[in-house]
């Protein structure tokens, strides 16, 4: 961890998460002027021509990484992933104004609780996953009548589940949030009809959100306020108002270091070795454990606990001391969750492993923690 008086840092925060080294490199490089302009890129207008080029092919690589249909429409946006809890049902709700909804945690119950707001839409929890605390995913869904779309949480960065494979709607639309794992698995676009998610981390800095939605699914009549018309907003081409441009532009250079890496493939791979390296570990230990069914765990999020709060502090003091930093669990879970997205290092993994087998050596298990692991 050490190296003489240097602490590696490592940094497992769910979000805003680390970027590439490289293009922190190349932000910083370019920071002053933006190819030779004398103009920051936080300066450019975003009606030049240098904004035009850049936008244009941050566009294109995306659509090129997520292998994304003819048909299908990209925007960049802002607002977060959250105002897309409002925006989605207003645009896509139009035909019965019925939603149904797989209620998988924290964020699939917020996107529930801001849909019931819109009074005019009925709102439907078809599926939940709350009698397991959210521990293991609804997979076998029954579908009474026929929705304007079926909405789901891909992954869960609070819980640590993820679908792997969607359930059987019975061909309905399905909206996917993939936040937390866009980019780090492989999503077939084809098999929804909008998928969003925030950049924050598997992308780039806040500030910017990206929708991919069929095109034939929007009502070219609508009348919406123009922020929320996705409509008015394609029209535009994600310009309708002054858009995020640095964001965009640190996007843009991580969509190129994807290319470079070998694309959502590769980096499938790679979160497959390193969340193996850590589940592995806890599967095998005699104090820690992994808190999601494995069969639903995620490849971004892996929440874990000795199952004692005081055991969980401690650790989580040792770790940061070590240089592990953002271990502490979100406030709704407790215990610890590492966050490990495209740009976090094999290397981080397995200092993560080494420090919760010392840790683990340090602190034999009690009786009563091996029992609270064998109900889990």
């Amino acid at each position: 961890m050490k190296e003489g008086n240097d602490l590696v840092v490592y940094n497992f925060s769910a979000g805003p998460a680390m970027m590439p080294p490289e293009v922190v490199a190349q932000i910083q490089k370019e920071l002053v002027s933006y190819k030779n302009s004398e103009m920051s890129v936080m300066e450019i207008s975003h009606r030049s021509e240098l904004y035009a080029e850049m936008f244009q092919e941050a566009k294109n690589d995306f659509r090129d990484l997520l292998a994304i249909p003819a048909g299908y429409k990209i925007l960049f946006l802002q607002g977060g992933a959250s105002l897309q809890f409002t925006t989605v049902p207003l645009n896509l709700a139009r035909k019965t104004k019925q939603i149904a909804f797989i209620d998988t945690g924290h964020w699939s119950q917020t996107a529930i609780d801001d849909a019931h707001l819109l009074t005019d839409r009925k709102v439907d929890v078809v599926a939940t996953g709350k009698k397991s605390n959210y521990t293991t995913l609804p997979h076998d869904i029954k579908l009474e009548k026929e929705y304007d779309y079926v909405h789901l949480t891909i992954n869960n960065t609070i819980e640590g589940t993820m679908y792997r494979k969607l359930p059987d709607l019975g061909g309905q639309t399905v909206v996917g949030d993939i936040s937390s794992n866009i980019l780090g698995y492989q999503h077939d676009v084809s098999k929804y009809g909008l998928l969003y998610a925030s950049a924050q981390k598997n992308i780039g800095p806040a500030g910017l959100t990206l929708v991919v939605v069929k095109e034939d699914l929007l009502d070219q009549d609508q009348d919406l306020p123009s922020m929320l018309d996705y409509v008015k907003l394609i029209k535009e081409d994600s310009n309708l108002n002054t858009p995020p441009v640095f964001p965009i532009y640190a996007a843009g250079l991580v969509f190129k270091w994807l290319k470079q890496q070998g694309g959502v493939k590769q980096m499938q791979a790679q979160n497959e070795e390193k969340t193996g390296i850590l589940y592995d570990m806890l599967d095998n230990s005699k104090l820690f454990y992994a808190t999601a069914n494995q069969a639903d765990r995620s490849l971004t999020n892996v929440p874990f606990t000795t199952g004692d709060k005081t055991l969980d502090a401690k650790f989580i003091a040792q770790a940061d001391e070590m240089g592990l930093k953002n271990l502490k669990g979100h406030v709704l879970a407790g215990g610890m969750r590492a966050s490990m997205y495209n740009a976090f290092p094999l290397e981080g993994v397995k200092a993560l492993v080494q420090c919760l087998q010392k840790f683990e050596s340090a602190h034999k298990p009690m009786f009563n923690i091996s029992l609270k692991k064998m109900d889990a």
